[in-house]
Protein backbone atom coordinates (compact mmCIF):
# COMPACT_ATOMS: atom_id res chain seq x y z
CA UNK A 1 0.00 0.00 0.00
CA UNK A 2 1.25 3.47 -0.95
CA UNK A 3 0.62 6.75 0.70
CA UNK A 4 -0.15 9.54 -1.95
CA UNK A 5 3.06 11.43 -2.72
CA UNK A 6 1.29 15.07 -1.45
CA UNK A 7 1.78 13.56 2.04
CA UNK A 8 5.19 12.07 1.87
CA UNK A 9 5.30 8.98 -0.79
CA UNK A 10 5.94 6.97 1.94
CA UNK A 11 5.31 2.62 1.07
CA UNK A 12 4.49 0.13 2.81
CA UNK A 13 6.89 -2.72 2.87
CA UNK A 14 5.99 -6.44 2.65
CA UNK A 15 6.98 -8.07 6.09
CA UNK A 16 6.01 -11.89 7.45
CA UNK A 17 2.45 -11.47 8.76
CA UNK A 18 3.11 -14.33 11.51
CA UNK A 19 5.77 -14.72 13.64
CA UNK A 20 6.31 -16.02 16.75
CA UNK A 21 7.02 -14.17 19.97
CA UNK A 22 8.81 -15.36 22.80
CA UNK A 23 6.72 -14.16 26.00
CA UNK A 24 9.25 -16.13 28.20
CA UNK A 25 9.43 -13.33 30.83
CA UNK A 26 6.16 -13.77 31.38
CA UNK A 27 5.88 -16.89 31.97
CA UNK A 28 8.92 -16.70 34.81
CA UNK A 29 6.41 -14.10 36.46
CA UNK A 30 3.23 -16.77 36.30
CA UNK A 31 5.50 -19.29 37.80
CA UNK A 32 6.56 -16.80 40.61
CA UNK A 33 2.92 -16.25 41.33
CA UNK A 34 2.27 -12.85 39.40
CA UNK A 35 -0.10 -13.95 37.77
CA UNK A 36 -1.98 -10.45 37.26
CA UNK A 37 -3.23 -9.33 33.69
CA UNK A 38 -1.43 -6.52 33.34
CA UNK A 39 2.13 -7.99 34.61
CA UNK A 40 1.86 -9.68 31.69
CA UNK A 41 0.91 -7.60 29.02
CA UNK A 42 3.83 -5.60 29.73
CA UNK A 43 6.77 -7.91 28.40
CA UNK A 44 4.45 -8.14 25.48
CA UNK A 45 4.54 -4.30 25.14
CA UNK A 46 7.99 -4.05 25.54
CA UNK A 47 8.45 -6.02 22.11
CA UNK A 48 5.97 -3.07 21.02
CA UNK A 49 9.10 -1.22 20.32
CA UNK A 50 10.76 -3.67 18.47
CA UNK A 51 11.61 -2.01 14.92
CA UNK A 52 10.53 -5.65 12.70
CA UNK A 53 6.71 -5.21 14.23
CA UNK A 54 5.96 -1.66 13.46
CA UNK A 55 2.79 -2.21 11.89
CA UNK A 56 0.91 -4.42 14.16
CA UNK A 57 0.94 -7.19 16.73
CA UNK A 58 -1.64 -9.97 17.91
CA UNK A 59 -0.29 -11.44 20.67
CA UNK A 60 -2.42 -14.08 22.47
CA UNK A 61 -1.49 -15.06 26.41
CA UNK A 62 -2.71 -18.35 27.44
CA UNK A 63 -3.52 -17.51 31.31
CA UNK A 64 -6.34 -16.21 33.40
CA UNK A 65 -6.63 -12.94 34.73
CA UNK A 66 -7.01 -12.09 38.78
CA UNK A 67 -9.85 -9.86 38.12
CA UNK A 68 -11.92 -13.18 38.08
CA UNK A 69 -10.41 -17.04 37.47
CA UNK A 70 -13.36 -18.05 35.95
CA UNK A 71 -13.97 -14.88 33.78
CA UNK A 72 -11.08 -15.00 30.96
CA UNK A 73 -9.04 -18.58 29.93
CA UNK A 74 -6.80 -15.91 27.88
CA UNK A 75 -5.69 -12.03 27.12
CA UNK A 76 -5.72 -11.30 23.58
CA UNK A 77 -3.36 -7.82 22.97
CA UNK A 78 -4.07 -6.08 20.34
CA UNK A 79 -1.34 -3.62 18.69
CA UNK A 80 -2.15 -1.79 15.76
CA UNK A 81 0.25 1.41 14.10
CA UNK A 82 -1.46 4.82 13.94
CA UNK A 83 -0.71 4.57 10.24
CA UNK A 84 -3.84 2.67 10.18
CA UNK A 85 -6.26 4.68 11.69
CA UNK A 86 -7.24 6.18 15.01
CA UNK A 87 -8.46 4.35 17.96
CA UNK A 88 -11.85 5.10 17.25
CA UNK A 89 -12.04 3.62 13.71
CA UNK A 90 -9.88 0.57 14.91
CA UNK A 91 -11.93 -0.03 17.90
CA UNK A 92 -14.98 0.09 15.99
CA UNK A 93 -13.91 -2.06 13.33
CA UNK A 94 -12.76 -4.73 16.14
CA UNK A 95 -16.21 -4.49 17.61
CA UNK A 96 -17.81 -4.85 13.85
CA UNK A 97 -15.68 -8.58 13.89
CA UNK A 98 -18.04 -9.31 17.14
CA UNK A 99 -21.19 -10.57 17.86
CA UNK A 100 -23.98 -10.68 20.61
CA UNK A 101 -24.44 -14.03 22.56
CA UNK A 102 -27.79 -13.87 22.39
CA UNK A 103 -27.83 -13.21 18.75
CA UNK A 104 -24.82 -14.44 16.60
CA UNK A 105 -26.10 -12.59 13.66
CA UNK A 106 -26.77 -9.07 15.10
CA UNK A 107 -23.80 -6.74 15.79
CA UNK A 108 -23.51 -4.98 19.36
CA UNK A 109 -25.14 -2.22 20.20
CA UNK A 110 -23.25 1.14 20.87
CA UNK A 111 -25.37 3.61 23.23
CA UNK A 112 -25.83 7.06 21.40
CA UNK A 113 -26.87 10.49 22.99
CA UNK A 114 -29.74 11.40 23.02
CA UNK A 115 -31.86 14.09 20.91
CA UNK A 116 -32.33 17.25 22.85
CA UNK A 117 -35.79 18.10 22.91
CA UNK A 118 -36.32 21.66 22.17
CA UNK A 119 -39.41 23.36 24.93
CA UNK A 120 -39.81 26.68 25.45
CA UNK A 121 -37.94 28.43 22.78
CA UNK A 122 -37.89 31.83 22.28
CA UNK A 123 -39.65 33.38 19.51
CA UNK A 124 -38.59 36.62 17.28
CA UNK A 125 -36.44 39.09 18.14
CA UNK A 126 -35.14 37.72 21.69
CA UNK A 127 -34.51 33.86 19.91
CA UNK A 128 -32.00 35.78 17.39
CA UNK A 129 -30.68 37.96 20.33
CA UNK A 130 -30.00 34.22 21.67
CA UNK A 131 -27.85 32.73 18.25
CA UNK A 132 -26.15 36.17 18.33
CA UNK A 133 -25.16 35.85 21.26
CA UNK A 134 -24.28 32.33 21.24
CA UNK A 135 -22.23 32.36 17.85
CA UNK A 136 -20.03 35.50 19.75
CA UNK A 137 -19.25 32.98 22.59
CA UNK A 138 -18.59 30.32 20.53
CA UNK A 139 -16.24 32.16 18.00
CA UNK A 140 -14.59 33.94 21.16
CA UNK A 141 -13.94 30.69 23.22
CA UNK A 142 -12.68 28.88 19.56
CA UNK A 143 -10.12 31.99 18.78
CA UNK A 144 -8.67 31.52 22.44
CA UNK A 145 -8.51 27.51 22.54
CA UNK A 146 -6.99 27.49 19.01
CA UNK A 147 -4.44 30.06 20.55
CA UNK A 148 -3.77 27.93 23.37
CA UNK A 149 -3.24 24.80 20.71
CA UNK A 150 -0.57 26.56 18.29
CA UNK A 151 1.10 28.49 21.80
CA UNK A 152 1.34 24.51 23.48
CA UNK A 153 2.84 23.79 19.68
CA UNK A 154 5.06 26.69 19.74
CA UNK A 155 6.94 26.52 23.34
CA UNK A 156 4.20 25.84 26.43
CA UNK A 157 4.39 23.21 27.93
CA UNK A 158 2.85 21.94 31.63
CA UNK A 159 5.26 21.92 34.83
CA UNK A 160 7.07 18.96 35.52
CA UNK A 161 5.82 16.97 37.63
CA UNK A 162 5.81 13.64 39.15
CA UNK A 163 3.19 12.26 37.14
CA UNK A 164 4.47 14.26 34.07
CA UNK A 165 7.31 11.91 32.04
CA UNK A 166 10.42 12.90 30.95
CA UNK A 167 11.88 13.80 27.16
CA UNK A 168 11.72 10.28 25.63
CA UNK A 169 9.11 8.89 27.25
CA UNK A 170 7.16 7.61 24.81
CA UNK A 171 10.62 5.22 23.53
CA UNK A 172 10.43 3.90 27.21
CA UNK A 173 8.15 0.22 28.15
CA UNK A 174 4.93 0.63 29.53
CA UNK A 175 2.76 -0.88 32.16
CA UNK A 176 -0.52 -1.21 31.70
CA UNK A 177 -2.62 -1.25 34.71
CA UNK A 178 -7.01 -1.16 34.77
CA UNK A 179 -9.48 -1.08 37.10
CA UNK A 180 -13.66 -1.48 37.23
CA UNK A 181 -15.24 0.78 39.38
CA UNK A 182 -19.28 1.24 39.81
CA UNK A 183 -20.58 3.06 36.63
CA UNK A 184 -23.31 3.41 39.18
CA UNK A 185 -21.40 5.80 41.17
CA UNK A 186 -21.05 7.49 38.74
CA UNK A 187 -24.68 8.21 37.92
CA UNK A 188 -24.81 9.08 41.82
CA UNK A 189 -22.38 11.62 41.14
CA UNK A 190 -23.65 12.95 37.96
CA UNK A 191 -27.26 13.21 38.84
CA UNK A 192 -26.72 14.93 42.30
CA UNK A 193 -24.72 17.28 40.61
CA UNK A 194 -26.69 18.15 37.69
CA UNK A 195 -24.50 17.33 35.19
CA UNK A 196 -24.57 15.98 31.44
CA UNK A 197 -21.66 13.92 31.44
CA UNK A 198 -19.52 11.24 33.18
CA UNK A 199 -16.47 13.57 32.19
CA UNK A 200 -17.33 15.92 34.98
CA UNK A 201 -16.31 13.18 37.60
CA UNK A 202 -13.63 11.85 35.59
CA UNK A 203 -12.12 15.18 35.50
CA UNK A 204 -13.33 16.03 39.00
CA UNK A 205 -11.33 12.35 40.05
CA UNK A 206 -8.25 13.58 38.51
CA UNK A 207 -7.99 16.80 39.71
CA UNK A 208 -8.26 15.31 43.39
CA UNK A 209 -5.56 12.84 42.82
CA UNK A 210 -3.32 15.21 41.03
CA UNK A 211 -3.41 17.58 43.79
CA UNK A 212 -3.06 14.74 46.16
CA UNK A 213 0.00 13.40 44.12
CA UNK A 214 2.82 16.48 44.07
CA UNK A 215 4.73 18.87 46.28
CA UNK A 216 4.77 21.93 44.46
CA UNK A 217 3.16 25.12 45.11
CA UNK A 218 -0.44 24.65 44.06
CA UNK A 219 -0.46 27.67 42.57
CA UNK A 220 2.19 27.18 40.27
CA UNK A 221 1.53 24.30 38.86
CA UNK A 222 0.59 24.25 35.22
CA UNK A 223 -1.37 20.40 34.50
CA UNK A 224 -3.54 19.73 31.48
CA UNK A 225 -4.53 16.78 29.46
CA UNK A 226 -5.11 16.24 25.88
CA UNK A 227 -8.42 14.96 24.92
CA UNK A 228 -8.53 12.86 21.56
CA UNK A 229 -12.16 13.60 20.23
CA UNK A 230 -13.93 11.93 17.05
CA UNK A 231 -15.00 14.21 14.84
CA UNK A 232 -16.46 12.04 12.28
CA UNK A 233 -20.43 12.43 11.91
CA UNK A 234 -21.59 8.97 12.31
CA UNK A 235 -20.35 6.90 15.39
CA UNK A 236 -21.94 3.79 15.52
CA UNK A 237 -20.60 0.65 14.69
CA UNK A 238 -22.49 -0.97 11.53
CA UNK A 239 -21.25 2.87 9.92
CA UNK A 240 -17.77 1.48 11.07
CA UNK A 241 -17.94 -1.78 10.07
CA UNK A 242 -19.45 -0.16 6.35
CA UNK A 243 -16.47 2.26 5.99
CA UNK A 244 -15.25 0.54 3.31
CA UNK A 245 -17.56 0.77 1.13
CA UNK A 246 -17.57 3.80 -1.18
CA UNK A 247 -19.37 7.33 -0.83
CA UNK A 248 -19.90 6.13 2.71
CA UNK A 249 -20.28 8.88 5.39
CA UNK A 250 -17.86 7.40 8.10
CA UNK A 251 -14.44 7.85 6.89
CA UNK A 252 -11.28 5.31 7.64
CA UNK A 253 -7.84 7.14 9.04
CA UNK A 254 -7.35 9.45 11.45
CA UNK A 255 -10.10 11.70 12.48
CA UNK A 256 -9.43 13.55 15.78
CA UNK A 257 -9.25 16.56 16.89
CA UNK A 258 -7.37 17.67 20.20
CA UNK A 259 -8.54 19.45 23.50
CA UNK A 260 -6.11 20.64 26.03
CA UNK A 261 -8.38 20.47 29.38
CA UNK A 262 -6.69 21.99 32.37
CA UNK A 263 -7.33 21.27 35.83
CA UNK A 264 -7.07 23.99 38.76
CA UNK A 265 -4.92 22.14 41.17
CA UNK A 266 -5.87 23.35 44.76
CA UNK A 267 -6.76 21.97 48.36
CA UNK A 268 -10.37 22.05 48.84
CA UNK A 269 -12.12 21.00 51.83
CA UNK A 270 -15.24 19.74 49.96
CA UNK A 271 -14.66 17.15 47.34
CA UNK A 272 -17.49 17.95 45.11
CA UNK A 273 -15.41 21.11 44.43
CA UNK A 274 -13.26 19.05 42.28
CA UNK A 275 -16.48 18.15 40.31
CA UNK A 276 -17.91 21.76 40.27
CA UNK A 277 -14.43 23.30 39.08
CA UNK A 278 -14.42 20.45 36.46
CA UNK A 279 -17.76 20.84 35.10
CA UNK A 280 -17.37 24.84 34.49
CA UNK A 281 -14.19 24.03 32.29
CA UNK A 282 -15.80 21.26 30.34
CA UNK A 283 -19.17 23.41 29.86
CA UNK A 284 -16.96 26.18 28.88
CA UNK A 285 -15.28 23.43 26.58
CA UNK A 286 -18.89 22.26 24.86
CA UNK A 287 -19.09 26.18 24.03
CA UNK A 288 -16.12 25.96 21.44
CA UNK A 289 -14.64 24.36 18.20
CA UNK A 290 -11.92 23.49 19.64
CA UNK A 291 -11.60 19.85 18.40
CA UNK A 292 -12.91 20.74 14.28
CA UNK A 293 -10.02 23.62 14.37
CA UNK A 294 -7.55 21.42 15.68
CA UNK A 295 -8.33 18.73 13.28
CA UNK A 296 -8.39 20.94 10.33
CA UNK A 297 -4.60 22.62 11.74
CA UNK A 298 -3.54 19.26 11.54
CA UNK A 299 -4.96 17.99 8.08
CA UNK A 300 -3.62 21.72 7.03
CA UNK A 301 0.01 20.69 7.94
CA UNK A 302 -0.57 16.87 6.72
CA UNK A 303 -1.41 18.37 3.10
CA UNK A 304 1.40 21.31 3.12
CA UNK A 305 4.18 19.88 4.78
CA UNK A 306 3.68 16.29 4.94
CA UNK A 307 3.88 13.39 7.52
CA UNK A 308 6.71 13.99 9.43
CA UNK A 309 5.72 17.72 10.35
CA UNK A 310 2.15 16.44 11.12
CA UNK A 311 3.35 14.11 13.43
CA UNK A 312 5.81 16.41 15.04
CA UNK A 313 2.61 18.77 15.52
CA UNK A 314 0.68 15.57 17.50
CA UNK A 315 4.21 14.73 19.15
CA UNK A 316 4.74 17.81 20.66
CA UNK A 317 1.12 18.68 21.90
CA UNK A 318 0.96 15.40 23.44
CA UNK A 319 4.72 15.18 25.05
CA UNK A 320 4.01 18.92 26.37
CA UNK A 321 0.78 18.29 28.34
CA UNK A 322 0.69 16.07 31.34
CA UNK A 323 -2.50 13.65 30.49
CA UNK A 324 -3.86 12.14 27.59
CA UNK A 325 -7.26 11.26 28.28
CA UNK A 326 -10.10 9.66 26.12
CA UNK A 327 -13.11 7.65 27.30
CA UNK A 328 -14.81 5.11 25.36
CA UNK A 329 -18.65 3.08 26.07
CA UNK A 330 -18.62 -0.22 25.36
CA UNK A 331 -21.55 -2.34 23.53
CA UNK A 332 -25.29 -2.83 25.72
CA UNK A 333 -25.19 -6.89 25.28
CA UNK A 334 -22.59 -9.28 26.00
CA UNK A 335 -20.64 -9.99 22.99
CA UNK A 336 -18.67 -12.54 21.46
CA UNK A 337 -15.21 -13.12 18.61
CA UNK A 338 -16.01 -15.83 16.25
CA UNK A 339 -17.98 -18.05 18.46
CA UNK A 340 -15.33 -17.02 21.85
CA UNK A 341 -16.87 -15.00 24.31
CA UNK A 342 -15.59 -11.98 25.47
CA UNK A 343 -15.25 -11.59 29.15
CA UNK A 344 -14.00 -7.81 29.27
CA UNK A 345 -12.35 -5.34 26.34
CA UNK A 346 -9.92 -2.74 27.21
CA UNK A 347 -10.29 0.14 26.84
CA UNK A 348 -13.90 -0.34 25.50
CA UNK A 349 -15.84 -2.41 27.92
CA UNK A 350 -19.30 -4.00 27.89
CA UNK A 351 -18.94 -5.52 31.03
CA UNK A 352 -22.00 -2.56 32.49
CA UNK A 353 -22.58 -1.80 35.39
CA UNK A 354 -18.94 -0.98 35.40
CA UNK A 355 -16.44 1.54 34.18
CA UNK A 356 -12.83 0.17 33.47
CA UNK A 357 -10.04 2.82 33.72
CA UNK A 358 -7.14 2.02 31.36
CA UNK A 359 -3.20 3.75 32.28
CA UNK A 360 -0.53 3.39 30.23
CA UNK A 361 2.50 4.47 32.09
CA UNK A 362 6.10 4.52 32.06
CA UNK A 363 7.39 2.53 34.87
CA UNK A 364 10.88 4.84 35.81
CA UNK A 365 8.41 8.07 35.87
CA UNK A 366 5.02 5.82 38.25
CA UNK A 367 7.00 2.95 39.51
CA UNK A 368 3.94 1.92 41.68
CA UNK A 369 0.59 2.56 38.97
CA UNK A 370 -1.06 0.54 40.73
CA UNK A 371 -1.13 2.99 43.52
CA UNK A 372 -2.15 5.69 41.16
CA UNK A 373 -5.31 3.30 40.04
CA UNK A 374 -6.40 2.94 43.70
CA UNK A 375 -6.25 7.09 44.11
CA UNK A 376 -8.25 7.54 41.62
CA UNK A 377 -11.26 5.18 42.59
CA UNK A 378 -10.29 6.76 46.33
CA UNK A 379 -11.10 9.71 44.29
CA UNK A 380 -14.63 8.96 43.23
CA UNK A 381 -15.06 7.21 46.53
CA UNK A 382 -14.42 10.43 48.38
CA UNK A 383 -16.97 12.42 45.93
CA UNK A 384 -19.43 9.79 46.18
CA UNK A 385 -19.41 10.19 49.93
CA UNK A 386 -19.75 13.46 49.66
CA UNK A 387 -23.03 13.38 47.58
CA UNK A 388 -24.45 11.04 50.14
CA UNK A 389 -23.76 12.96 52.76
CA UNK A 390 -24.50 16.34 51.44
CA UNK A 391 -27.53 15.17 49.68
CA UNK A 392 -28.94 13.02 52.79
CA UNK A 393 -29.10 10.15 50.40
CA UNK A 394 -28.69 6.20 51.03
CA UNK A 395 -25.86 4.05 49.89
CA UNK A 396 -27.68 2.20 47.88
Amino acid sequence: MDYPKEIGGLRWRKTSSLKPINVGEANARKERGEEEEEELLSPAARLFHEPNFNVYIIAILGCKTRIDPDLAEAVGVFRIHHSLGDGVSLTSLLLACTRQIADPDALPTIPTPRKKKEEGLLAGFWRAVVAVWTAAVLMWNTAVDVAAFLLTAIWVEDTKTPLKGPHGVEFLPRRFVWKSMSLDDFKLVKNAMNAKSLMYVNAGGSENDGEQNNSLPAGSIRLRSTLLVNVRPGPGIQAMADMMEKDTEVKWGNWIGFILLPFTIGIRDDPLDYVRQAKAVVDRKKRSLEALFTFSIAEFVLKLFGTRRSNALSHRIITRTTLCFTNLVGPLEEIGYYGHPLAFLAPSSFNQPHMTVVLSVDESTIPDPHQLCDDIVHSLELIKNAVISSHGLSQS
